[in-house]
C-alpha cells in the first residue's frame, strides 16, 4: 500500500483527489495539508510515501516545503501537482528535489501511475515539461555514448517518444505492445545508456534526434 499525503491550499481540490484516488487497491490517502508548513509537520507525522504538493500556497509555497522535506525526510517522494504551467516554478521544484511535475487535469488514472512509478523512484513529467528543462537549465550538449548505436530499432522508437513525455501506457498504445514490453525496454535503454531514469533519457534522447536532423 502506497501512502499518500495531499497538500494543496483549497480543500475542494483535496476532497476531489481523495476521491478519485481512493478508487484506487493500492493507494492509501493518510492525511491533508493546506500549507507547506502543516504539511511538513505531517511528513514527520505519518511518513507519507508519496506527496502530492501543491505550488503556490499561503504561509510556505510548494517550492519551500519541497525543498525542507527533501532534507529532512529523504524517502518520502514528492510529485508537484498545480494548476499553473509556469516556467519558473517547474525548475524550482525540480531543482528542489520534487520526482515529477503535472498538472491538475491529469486524468485520475494517469496520475494514479504517475504516483506508482514516483514511489518506485521513477521520474514522471509532464507534456512539455522535458522542452522546459532543455531551456531553463542551460548546459553543454551531452556527448553522446557509443551504446546508442547499439539500440535495437523499437528501443529507438521508446526513447523517442520517452522524449515527449509519454508515459508507459501512451507509449504502448502508440506502438501497439504492452505495457510490460515498454518497462523492458525503458530498462534495457537505461542500462545500456547508463542513465539514471527517464528525465535523463529523455535529455539525451532530444539532444541525439535533434542531430539526426
Amino acid at each position: 500500500m502506497i501512502k499518500v499525503l495531499l497538500v494543496d491550499d483549497q480543500g475542494l481540490i483535496r476532497q476531489g483527489l481523495r476521491a478519485l484516488l481512493e478508487l484506487e487497491t493500492d493507494l492509501e490517502i493518510v492525511g491533508e495539508a493546506e500549507n507547506g508548513e502543516i504539511a511538513i509537520s505531517l511528513v514527520e507525522k505519518l511518513q507519507p510515501d508519496v506527496v502530492l504538493m501543491d505550488i503556490r500556497m499561503p504561509i510556505m509555497d510548494g517550492v519551500a516545503a519541497t525543498r525542507e522535506i527533501q532534507k529532512r525526510f529523504t524517502t518520502t517522494k514528492i510529485l508537484v501537482l498545480t494548476t499553473f504551467d509556469d516556467d519558473e516554478y517547474v525548475k524550482a521544484a525540480l531543482q528542489n528535489g520534487a520526482m515529477g511535475y503535472l498538472l491538475k487535469d491529469t486524468p485520475s488514472e494517469e496520475l494514479a501511475v504517475a504516483i506508482r512509478a514516483v514511489d518506485k523512484g521513477y521520474s514522471q513529467l509532464g507534456p512539455g515539461i522535458v522542452k522546459k528543462l532543455l531551456t531553463q537549465f542551460p548546459s553543454p550538449a551531452p556527448t553522446l555514448p557509443p551504446s546508442l548505436a547499439e539500440l535495437t530499432p523499437r528501443e529507438k522508437e521508446v526513447l523517442r517518444l520517452i522524449a515527449t513525455g509519454a508515459s508507459n501506457r501512451e507509449i504502448a498504445q502508440e506502438l501497439y505492445i504492452s505495457e510490460g514490453t515498454v518497462k523492458n525496454h525503458v530498462t534495457n535503454i537505461l542500462s545500456r545508456l547508463d542513465l539514471r531514469d527517464r528525465t535523463q533519457a529523455a535529455i539525451l534522447a532530444n539532444t541525439y534526434f535533434s542531430s539526426l536532423y
